[in-house]
C-alpha cells in the first residue's frame, strides 16, 4: 500500500507520523524455557524534543527488540498499545544470549553476528549490521504511524502533508475513528535482489512489485496467490568464485492482510504495511541464501519429511469426468499392462454425489463397495488418497449437524455465514472451535477406516474477512490467511495420530506461514499451455524461496485439454519435481489418451524417478533437516554466480541435479549451466561437460531434456 506523494510529500487524506528521535531506553527481561532473555525497548517521539514544551501533544512510537534464536532480531513497532484479535504464527523460540550496549549518543542490541544500532537524541534510524557489515537500515522516516481519514467528510476537503496542519482540522475523536496502518520500509543494498512471498506467478525477482498477503483462489496466472507468506529473502549476489554478497530474510509477523511495495513506493527500500496499531517483524541473518532460509524454516515449525510413496507418481480420476470403480481399474491395470510405475491413485470431487460436498459418503451409484474397492487397488500395491474441503453444501446431510451444534463460521446476527459459490448454500466449518475440529476429524476417520491413506485438502483460500464471527472470538481479517494452518493442521493431526509420524501426508492447495509442517502443497488451477508452465514454475520456486520444502502441481495443467506436445513435457518436468501428480479438470490424464509416444515419455520418466529414488529421498531428508527446499531455485545453490539470481526456467532437484524443463512447442530450451564438471543423466551416450559458466541453447525430443548431474 502506497502512502507516499513522491520522496517528500505523503498522499491526501493521510497523517504520517513518523519516530524523529529515540529518547529513552528500557532494558526487560524475558523468560525463554527456564532462562532468562535481555530485551530492549526504544522509546522515538514523532518531533524533535530541544525544551520541555516539545513534549506536549506528541505522539511516539515503543520499539521492542527481541531475539528469539541465534542471529534473529525481533523488532515490534507500537503506536497504541491495543489488541487486534489477529491469530499469532507459532514461534519456536529458543534461549539466547543477547547484548545491550549503550553509549551516550548510540544504542545496539546483539544477537549472535547480528546486530541493530540506534542512535540517540538526534535523527532516528536503525541500521542492521551482520557481522559488522551493514545489511539493510530503516533510516529517518521509514517508519510511520499512519491515520487514514479518506472516509471522513472532512478528509475529502483537505491535503495534510504536515502533520501540524492535518492535527489543526480534526478532533481526538476524529483522528480516534481514522483507520490506523503502521509501516516500515528497509533499505535494499545496490543489486539486491527480491524473492519469496509465497507462490507467487508474477516475475521471480520481486523487484518493482506491489504484493499483498492475502490467500485468494485466483488461477496460477495472476497477481493472487493460494499461498501467501509474509516472508521476503533480499540477496545480493557476489561475483562468481569471490563469495562477497550478502543475504538476510524479513519475515513480517502479522496473520492479517500485509502489503508490500518492493522497491515501487520508494525504489531502494521494500516498505510493508498493516492496518491497526503495531507492527512486528524479524529479520534473519545468514552466511547463504540456505542458511537464512534454513533459520527462518525452523522459526516457523520446520518441515516434515513425507513417507517415501509419496515421491512416486500419483494419478488422479480427473475433476468432472465421468469415473466410477470400472474406471478407475481401468486406468491402474492399464498403467501396470504399459509398464509405468504408479504409487498413488487419486478420487477426486465427484466420490461424492454433486451438490452435496461435502458428505464425505461414498456416491453409492459409482462406488456401491468402497471398503471393497480400496482393498483392491491396496492389493495392486497403491495408496489411495481422496479429495476433501472444509465447506459444507445445505444440501449435504452435515449442514444441520454443523449448524445446530455451532460448527460454521456465523454472521454477526448469529446465521450461519452461507454464500452460493462452488456449492448450494455453504457453510464453512469453523477450525477455531475444538468441537469442530473434533467433529470434522470424526468423518475423516470413517473414511481412514474403510483404507484411505490421505486426502487432498483442497481450498482454504475464500474465507469471510468481513462480517464474519469465529468461534474463538478472533478477527475475521487475521482468521483469513490463518485459516488453512488450522484446516491442514486438523487433517494432518489425524492421519498422524491414525497413520503413525512418518506416514502423515496431506495434498493442500492453500498455505500461510509454518504451512511447510504439513507436506505436501500442489500449484493449484494451471493451463494446459507452455506459458502457464512456465508461471507454475516461477510460482513454485518463489514457494521454495518462502520456507517450503515439498511441491508439486498438474502435469498436464488443470484447465483445458491437453496436447500431446505439452502432455510429455509436462510430464518430463512433472517427474522431475518433489511430487508427481497427474491431474486435469475435463480430461483424463493417462497417456495412452495422447498418443503412443506419450506412453513411452511416462515409462521412462517414472522409471528414471524410480531409479533416483535414493537420492532424492536421501536429499529430501537432509532438506527437512536444514530447512530449505529440495526443489530449489539456481541462485540459492549458487549464491555467488550472479548469473543465476533471475533463472526461474529451470531449477536444482537436490544438490546436484539440474532440471532445466522444455517449454516450446519446438523443443528448443535455454538454460544456463554454473561452473564446474557436469554429467548429462538423459542421452544414451557419455556426455561430460567442464563449464565456465556457460549458456546453452539446444533442440530435444520428447524423450529427453537437460538433466545434468554436478560431479562433485
Amino acid at each position: 500500500m502506497k502512502f507516499s506523494d513522491g520522496y517528500w510529500l505523503g498522499k491526501d487524506n493521510y497523517i504520517i507520523n513518523s519516530p524523529i528521535e529515540a529518547y529513552d531506553t528500557e532494558v526487560t527481561d524475558t523468560e525463554i524455557s527456564g532462562q532468562n532473555r535481555k530485551d530492549l525497548n526504544v522509546y522515538a517521539s514523532y518531533q524533535r524534543l530541544n525544551t520541555r514544551s516539545d513534549m506536549l501533544d506528541v505522539g511516539n512510537s515503543t520499539i521492542s527488540l527481541f531475539s528469539p534464536t541465534h542471529d534473529v532480531i525481533g523488532v515490534r513497532i507500537k503506536h497504541f498499545d491495543q489488541q487486534d484479535g489477529n491469530p499469532l504464527y507459532d514461534l519456536a523460540q529458543t534461549p539466547v544470549k543477547t547484548k545491550i550496549t549503550r553509549s551516550s549518543d548510540a544504542i545496539k542490541y546483539k544477537s549472535g553476528s547480528l546486530e541493530i544500532e540506534i542512535p540517540l537524541h538526534t535523527n532516528f534510524r536503525m541500521d542492521f549490521k551482520y557481522k559488522g557489515e551493514k545489511i539493510t537500515a530503516s533510516e529517518l522516516k521509514a517508519q510511520a504511524s499512519i491515520d487514514d481519514l479518506s472516509g471522513h467528510e472532512l478528509g475529502k476537503v483537505m491535503h495534510p502533508n504536515t502533520v501540524t496542519g492535518a492535527q489543526a482540522l480534526f478532533k481526538d475523536s476524529d483522528i480516534n475513528w481514522a483507520d490506523h496502518f503502521m509501516r516500515e520500509q528497509l533499505s535494499l543494498l545496490p543489486g539486491t535482489k527480491v524473492y519469496g512471498f509465497g507462490e507467487t506467478f508474477g516475475p521471480f525477482e520481486k523487484n518493482g512489485q506491489s504484493i499483498d498477503i492475502i490467500n485468494r483462489d485466483g488461477g496460477t496466472g495472476s497477481d493472487q496467490s493460494y499461498k501467501s507468506i509474509p516472508f521476503y529473502l533480499a540477496v545480493q549476489p557476489g561475483i562468481k568464485n569471490i563469495k562477497n554478497g550478502k543475504c538476510y530474510g524479513v519475515f513480517v509477523n502479522e496473520s492479517q492482510t500485509t502489503s508490500f511495495e518492493v522497491a515501487t513506493e520508494v525504489v531502494d527500500r521494500v516498505s510493508f504495511s498493516t492496518r491497526g496499531e503495531s507492527l512486528e517483524y524479524y529479520v534473519i541473518a545468514g552466511d547463504s541464501p540456505k542458511e537464512v532460509i534454513g533459520k527462518y524454516n525452523k522459526l516457523t515449525g520446520g518441515s516434515t519429511l513425507p513417507p517415501e510413496w509419496t515421491f512416486g507418481l500419483w494419478l488422479s480420476t480427473s475433476f468432472t469426468t465421468d469415473y466410477s470403480e470400472k474406471t478407475v481399474m481401468k486406468f491402474i491395470d492399464g498403467m501396470a499392462e504399459r509398464d509405468i510405475p504408479l504409487s498413488v491413485f487419486h478420487f477426486d470431487c465427484f466420490w461424492m454425489k454433486g451438490f452435496e460436498w461435502s458428505n464425505f459418503e461414498w456416491d453409492a451409484e459409482k462406488f456401491p463397495d468402497p471398503v471393497g474397492m480400496i482393498k483392491r487397488i491396496h492389493d495392486k500395491g497403491l495408496k489411495v488418497c481422496v479429495w476433501i474441503n472444509p465447506y459444507i453444501s445445505q444440501k449435504s446431510r452435515l449442514f444441520e449437524i454443523g449448524k445446530e451444534n455451532g460448527y460454521f463460521i456465523k454472521k454477526e446476527d448469529g446465521n450461519v455465514w452461507q454464500w452460493d459459490l462452488w456449492q448450494p448454500g455453504n457453510a464453512i466449518v469453523d477450525f477455531t472451535n475444538p468441537d469442530a475440529v473434533e467433529w470434522y476429524q470424526s468423518l475423516l476417520k470413517k473414511l481412514l477406516d474403510m483404507g484411505v491413506d490421505c486426502f487432498k485438502t483442497d481450498f482454504g483460500e475464500r474465507i469471510p474477512m468481513h462480517g464474519a464471527v469465529y468461534n474463538n472470538g478472533g478477527n475475521p481479517e487475521g482468521e483469513h490467511n490463518f485459516y488453512t494452518y488450522r484446516y491442514n493442521k486438523a487433517v494432518f493431526d489425524l492421519l498422524k495420530q491414525e497413520k503413525g509420524d512418518g506416514e502423515a501426508v496431506v495434498f493442500a492447495r492453500s498455505a500461510t506461514v509454518g504451512g511447510q509442517q504439513y507436506p505436501v502443497h500442489w500449484g493449484g488451477d494451471n493451463l494446459s499451455q507452455f506459458h502457464s508452465m512456465a508461471d507454475t514454475l516461477r510460482g513454485g520456486l518463489s514457494l521454495m524461496s518462502s520456507g517450503f520444502t515439498f511441491w508439486s502441481h498438474d502435469i498436464g495443467g488443470f484447465e483445458e485439454n491437453a496436447s500431446p506436445a505439452i502432455y510429455k513435457r509436462w510430464t518430463q518436468f512433472g517427474l522431475l519435481s518433489s511430487h508427481s501428480r497427474y491431474h486435469g479438470n475435463i480430461q483424463y490424464r493417462v497417456p495412452w489418451l495422447f498418443d503412443e509416444e506419450a506412453v513411452e515419455v511416462t515409462r521412462k520418466f517414472s522409471k528414471m524417478k524410480q531409479d533416483l529414488m535414493p537420492y532424492i529421498y536421501k536429499q529430501a531428508a537432509q532438506s527437512v533437516n536444514q530447512g530449505i527446499p529440495l526443489m530449489r531455485p539456481m541462485y540459492m545453490e549458487f549464491p555467488d554466480d550472479s548469473n543465476c539470481s533471475g533463472l526461474d526456467r529451470q531449477y536444482m532437484l537436490g544438490s546436484q541435479i539440474l532440471v532445466a524443463p522444455i517449454m516450446e512447442e519446438s523443443g528448443v530450451v535455454d538454460y544456463y549451466l554454473p561452473e564446474g564438471e557436469w554429467h548429462h543423466l538423459i542421452d544414451g551416450r557419455d556426455i561430460h561437460v567442464e563449464s565456465q559458466g556457460q549458456w546453452l541453447s539446444e533442440t530435444y525430443d520428447f524423450l529427453s531434456l537437460p538433466v545434468w548431474q554436478k560431479i562433485q
